[in-house]
């Protein structure tokens, strides 16, 4: 391709999401990755053996609904999508919390505190994708849905300050909120992980938590076609270390983090704005481990085996004690463990009857210690027999994940700290926080507003941003599936 009006340097859902954007509006694209596959966090790969298919990151992908990129897109009608009746689920001693998508049957199996959780839970549901146009907003400015902002800015300030409790009068409801809340890596109770577990819970019981037919590879698939489609280019195994590296183009689109877009283009870039992105701050970190197993997870609940999730950990306060050591920079002792069981409702993942498991456990940034037995030890707890199912694993530490992807930062998934402050700050206080003071320039990814999660958001706002500043194109083009 000669003539090129833009260039994407990394090809993550965001990065992606920018190129899909600029080819629809008729421009020359480029995207350059450094991996040998694209996908960045939503790669599915053979991580253990022949034929077991594992996600990287993001398994479960309650945005790929929710998402107001993904449904510009009409990503449900290109990918199938397969949505769990149990959306999650959490062990706890004789008896687990399962969240259905059906509300009125979580709340039915949870007792005494059933009416609350469902006047909790019940009016967010019902406002899901109002909730995801403020949440995947960059919180500058008046929101579209004021209403639903004030509810859900409410129901936050209670479930991330110590009133968290106040409503509830039993272990399981609260075990449950703070199992998703406990999504976010950050110190228990916060707003910040408050805020991120009730929108994530809300979907839970809209539109579910499906998972992709063959992986979350299949997100990125259906992206690369449709730029192909429209004339673009990907191009892999293509490392980007400086601006001037680039051929010509009138845009860049980078899906990177501050510090990457410091070391190449620093000595280029304002003072003001340099120093902004040197105070963004990077948060602590994930360990993973992938199994190979023989067959499905003897979990003592059976209704845990029809859950595309499972929270692991314990109690409210438990969660909330791993969760803290890991903020104060020490490992917990008793950790928080995240899975997914995608083979529940995939059979192209594994061979025959047998199963992959993704799960992954919270650590201080930049540890080196291995989880793999942290996990093992923790899902035998709610799955005894679980050990013994063991074909093979690959443990992976968090000093070891930006190997995988240089956007995870000393193991930080998130690509930045999850404070108040850089959700507001992300990586600058702006309406237009992605277009950068260089010329044609535009900064994308999990570091950059709405931050982490797989919904292209943070692409297709910088995409149409630099549509209107460099090009002159002030209505964003179609999406939609043709």
């Amino acid at each position: 391709m000669s003539g090129l009006d833009a260039i994407v340097v990394g090809a993550g859902p965001n990065g992606l999401a920018a190129a899909v954007t600029l080819a629809r509006a008729g421009l020359a694209v480029r995207v350059y990755e450094r991996a040998s596959q694209a996908g960045g966090g939503a790669r599915t790969q053979e991580l253990t053996q022949p034929g077991f298919w594992h996600d990287g990151c993001s398994a479960v992908h309650p945005l790929a609904l929710a998402s107001p990129f993904f449904r510009a897109f009409e990503l449900s009608r290109r990918i199938e999508l397969l949505t769990p009746e149990v959306s999650f689920a959490h062990p706890l001693p004789g008896r687990a919390g399962v969240a259905y998508r059906d509300i009125d049957r979580t709340a039915a199996e949870l007792g005494r505190d059933g009416r609350a959780y469902r006047r909790l839970f019940a009016p967010l549901a019902a406002r899901s994708l109002e909730i995801a146009q403020f949440t995947g907003s960059n919180l500058v400015g008046i929101p579209r849905h004021p209403l639903t902002a004030a509810l859900f800015a409410l129901r936050t300030a209670e479930q991330g300050t110590p009133l968290w409790n106040a409503r509830f009068s039993d272990e399981t409801a609260p075990a449950m909120i703070t199992g998703v809340s406990a999504h976010a890596i950050v110190h228990q109770p916060s707003l910040v992980g408050a805020g991120a577990g009730l929108a994530l819970q809300a979907h839970a019981h809209a539109g579910g938590w499906p998972i992709p037919r063959g992986g979350s590879q299949a997100i990125v698939d259906a992206m690369i076609a449709d730029i192909v489609a429209h004339g673009g280019e990907v191009i892999t195994d293509h490392e980007v270390t400086s601006l001037r590296q680039l051929p010509a183009a009138r845009a860049t689109v980078m899906d990177v983090t501050p510090r990457a877009l410091l070391r190449w283009a620093g000595h280029d870039l304002p003072p003001r704005y340099r120093r902004a992105l040197q105070a963004f701050r990077y948060g602590n970190a994930a360990a993973k481990v992938d199994f190979a197993l023989s067959g499905p997870v003897p979990w003592s609940d059976p209704r845990v085996a029809q859950a595309g999730t499972v929270h692991l950990g314990g109690t409210r306060r438990d969660i909330a004690r791993a969760e803290n050591e890991v903020a104060h920079g020490r490992h917990a002792t008793e950790p928080y463990v995240l899975v997914s069981q995608p083979s529940v409702l995939d059979d192209t993942r594994a061979p025959g009857d047998a199963q992959t498991l993704w799960t992954y456990t919270h650590v201080p940034a930049g540890s080196t210690v291995d989880q793999r037995e942290a996990i093992v030890r923790t899902i035998e707890r709610a799955a005894p027999g679980f050990r013994d199912l063991i074909i093979d694993s690959r443990s992976v530490t968090a000093a070891q994940l930006p190997d995988e992807n240089p956007n995870y930062i000393d193991g930080d998934i998130s690509a930045g700290a999850a404070t108040l402050r850089q959700l507001v700050r992300r990586p600058v206080v702006s309406t237009d926080p992605w277009r950068t003071p260089l010329p044609g320039v535009y900064l994308c990814g999990a570091s950059t507003s709405p931050g982490p999660g797989v919904h292209g958001l943070s692409g297709w706002y910088a995409a149409r941003s630099a549509l209107r500043a460099t090009f002159g194109i002030r209505k964003p083009p179609s999406l939609a599936r043709e």
